[in-house]
């Protein structure tokens, strides 16, 4: 695990309240409106990548999901998610403290079903880091599964949280997963920041072949 890494995302969730993080969404819409796309029973295994202290996880617990897996490489974030869920609700959830550049409980996970990534990849510089995302990611989803994959647009911040990103596009997305998955619906969508500032954001989805 890249521990500075880790470190550095721990701080962040330490310092701040959920609701102050520069990310934050109370009802996380464009993933949901996205979900919706996906014709998975409730069943099948979502996974969140970098989940954080989403609610999307919330959505998914209070909308009867059966099979939901959070992963994120700070233990902070999620276990403010933990708390925030509750006990009861959070047991219906699997954890996984993981970092996805160097994925070890991830990489044995398999048919999931839909893959979820709000803001992770484009914080991925390195062309190994990216290529372990990649693989791992084609490891786990099963056939016929879903990729939602939302970055920071062309037209979005080049910077987040003190850190350098890339900025995408559908189609530099769908070159990033290549030929194995199909390019079913893409949005830009600009999310405002609890500071008033807008962050433009492209929300994707694919299936996989």
């Amino acid at each position: 695990m890249n521990n500075s890494m880790k470190e550095h995302w721990n701080e962040i969730y330490d310092s701040l309240d959920v609701d102050e993080l520069t990310w934050y969404e109370e009802i996380p819409e464009p993933s949901i409106k996205l979900l919706s796309k996906c014709h998975i029973n409730k069943d099948e295994t979502i996974l969140d990548v970098g989940a954080g202290a989403s609610t999307f996880v919330d959505y998914l617990v209070n909308h009867g999901f059966k099979n939901i897996i959070a992963t994120d490489i700070s233990e902070i974030a999620l276990n403010k998610l933990k708390e925030r869920l509750g006990e009861e609700k959070a047991t219906s959830v699997r954890w996984i403290v993981d970092d996805i550049t160097q994925p070890i409980h991830i990489q044995n996970l398999r048919d999931v079903a839909v893959w979820h990534d709000r803001a992770v990849l484009h914080f991925l510089l390195d062309e190994k880091e990216q290529n372990m995302y990649l693989s791992t990611l084609k490891k786990v989803i099963k056939k016929g599964g879903y990729v939602i994959i939302a970055a920071f647009s062309l037209k979005g911040a080049k910077k987040c949280s003190g850190l350098d990103v890339k900025n995408y596009d559908q189609n530099m997305l769908a070159k990033f997963l290549g030929e194995d998955f199909q390019l079913i619906e893409y949005f830009e969508h600009t999310y405002y920041m609890p500071s008033g500032k807008p962050r433009p954001y492209i929300y994707t989805l694919f299936q996989k072949n």
